[in-house]
């Protein structure tokens, strides 16, 4: 058994009871316990865990229990060979828990002589300069503030740069078109749930390796986009804490509420944020009271909670009052399982040859998304077929959250040239459908009415047009929420489909309508749901259930 007096000390608290942990951390003392500190192949690097701590606690601040734990795991290290146990590191916790603070530390640490190794060098990646700037500043002004540091580092508005090891402290934007891996020691990805996919993690990553003790170190708290990088990182953490992948290099350190109803507990509030484990320092008790403040809040204004709920408990939580379908219900239309099932199994989606559909397209902008579809209904189930076409120079201008280019791959977008979305895309795939489903109907509203009409009707294609589009989500919503609820619809192993839906904001007027709207204007498309919503519109006056063409009994 190996062990260290940092992760003795962190265990020992939450066994008395004097620190309260959420599942995943209590996961991580049970997998590291029953396959990590029982080993007899590793060991704690205590010069380097006992330097490391003495170094930040001397010039940075007083470091908690729950960060020397994550520091000890830092320098987890192979007998034989040396090398670090665990290379990726995922923290994760509500906003305010001094993730970056811990990260100014570490990486000024690694930067020195102590450390001892020459160009460990360190890059801070995010999606914004300013948030990439956050952990560098901090380390900037500490070193400024004292004679001793500044003797020790060189320091530029860019860089800062360790005078005997050469090692360096960069912060970087999450752009991976124009952005290589240096010879880093480490890199550190901030805001990991704005990314929209691997690509930037790949790029930036591409230099390690190339000097001892490579690390990643992953921290943000969660987001809204579902199924983009940050998605995938929970679920290599899944299968670690389950004792799934014992040999993983990821150390994954979750603080989140267990349970939505938990927030109405004060005293729970620490499994989301380990700053307010007691006893609370200054700091923590300053922003306990901050963070009750928006807590109490909510009773006057309820339309934050989802914002309370995701950043200050790492726990997020739809807004069941303005969106189409809790997301569990938004899963079903793929998937038999629940979303966070390890094991999942695809939805079965009905044989749809020569049966009738409908076609329904959306085409309002133009410039940047149009979706395009085929509604079939089979046994009460609605089947929805799809696809969108994205304008390139949109993407190169919006950052949008989404994995747009996985999605291609994919086959569920086709990524397009030009000043706009040519409407000759949108005629060759309703062309292409035609000569495999039964159909001759499209509905569209009256957006780009003269671009659309006379180039479909010209493939004689007949269109039904919606003249008030918003009027008639009023009339489908309890219709809609009805067939989400009771698994009614069905959009296949479609993540494009998912996310068009998870982003509508359903705002419900004084009258009691409701509408369709988006989340975000600019990075939360909702296209796709849009022609969904036309399709189902018509859907009844047009489709039979078990209607078939049994084009091949015809004796042409």
């Amino acid at each position: 058994m190996i062990t260290h007096k940092y992760v003795d000390e962190y265990i020992d608290l939450y066994r008395k009871g004097k620190i309260k942990l959420n599942k995943e951390r209590i996961q991580l003392i049970d997998y590291l316990e029953k396959y990590v500190l029982n080993r007899k192949d590793l060991y704690f690097d205590e010069k380097q865990i006992d330097q490391c701590v003495k170094y930040i606690e001397k010039w940075f601040f007083p470091l908690l229990p729950f960060q020397k734990f994550i520091t000890a795991f830092l320098f987890l290290k192979y007998k034989e060979t040396d090398r670090l146990f665990y290379r990726r590191f995922l923290i994760m916790m509500g906003r305010g828990g001094g993730k970056n603070g811990y990260i100014s530390g570490i990486s000024n640490y690694l930067q020195s002589e102590l450390h001892g190794v020459k160009g460990y060098s360190i890059s801070i990646v995010a999606n914004s300069e300013d948030q990439a700037k956050t952990s560098f500043e901090e380390v900037y002004n500490v070193i400024e503030e004292n004679k001793t540091l500044q003797k020790a580092f060189h320091l530029t508005k860019l860089r800062i740069t360790n005078k005997k090891t050469k090692s360096w402290l960069r912060f970087r934007t999450s752009n991976p078109n124009s952005k290589d891996g240096g010879r880093e020691g480490m890199v550190v990805f901030d805001e990991i749930h704005m990314y929209e996919n691997a690509k930037t993690v790949r790029v930036m990553r591409g230099g390690l390796g190339k000097v001892p003790y490579p690390r990643e170190m992953y921290i943000g708290t969660d987001g809204y986009v579902r199924e983009g990088f940050l998605d995938s990182m929970k679920k290599q953490a899944r299968e670690v804490l389950k004792g799934e992948n014992p040999n993983s290099n990821l150390f994954p350190f979750i603080c989140k509420l267990d349970k939505a109803d938990e927030v109405d507990d004060l005293s729970m509030w620490e499994k989301a944020n380990p700053m307010f484990s007691e006893p609370m320092t200054d700091y923590a008790l300053n922003l306990f009271e901050t963070v009750k403040e928006e807590y109490l809040d909510l009773s006057v204004d309820p339309s934050g909670r989802e914002e309370f709920m995701t950043k200050r408990m790492n726990f997020p939580e739809e807004d069941i009052e303005s969106s189409v379908a809790p997301w569990e219900q938004i899963w079903a239309t793929g998937y038999e399982t629940h979303p966070d099932d390890e094991d999942q199994i695809l939805r079965k989606v009905p044989d749809l040859e020569h049966r009738q559909a409908v076609g329904a397209l959306d085409y309002a902008r133009i410039s940047d998304f149009a979706a395009v579809g085929l509604l079939f209904k089979v046994d009460g189930v609605y089947v929805w077929k799809t696809h969108s076409f994205v304008r390139q120079g949109f993407l190169d201008k919006v950052k949008m959250g989404a994995p747009i280019e996985l999605w291609q791959e994919k086959g569920l977008l086709t990524i397009v040239d030009g000043e706009v979305i040519d409407i000759s895309n949108i005629v060759n795939w309703f062309v292409e459908m035609r000569e495999r489903y039964g159909f001759n109907t499209i509905v569209a509203d009256t957006f780009r009415l003269d671009l659309v009409k006379k180039a479909l009707e010209d493939e004689g294609f007949k269109l039904e047009f919606i003249r008030n589009p918003r009027a008639i989500h009023s009339l489908l919503a309890p219709r809609v929420e009805t067939l989400f609820a009771q698994k009614r619809i069905i959009f296949g192993n479609n993540p494009l489909m998912r996310w068009y839906t998870n982003n509508v904001l359903v705002v419900t007027k004084k009258d009691g309508n409701k509408e369709y709207l988006k989340k975000d204007e600019l990075t939360r498309k909702t296209d796709g749901f849009q022609a969904f919503i036309h399709a189902l519109y018509k859907a009844d006056e047009i489709l039979k259930d078990e209607e078939e063409f049994f084009l091949d009994s015809i004796n042409f």
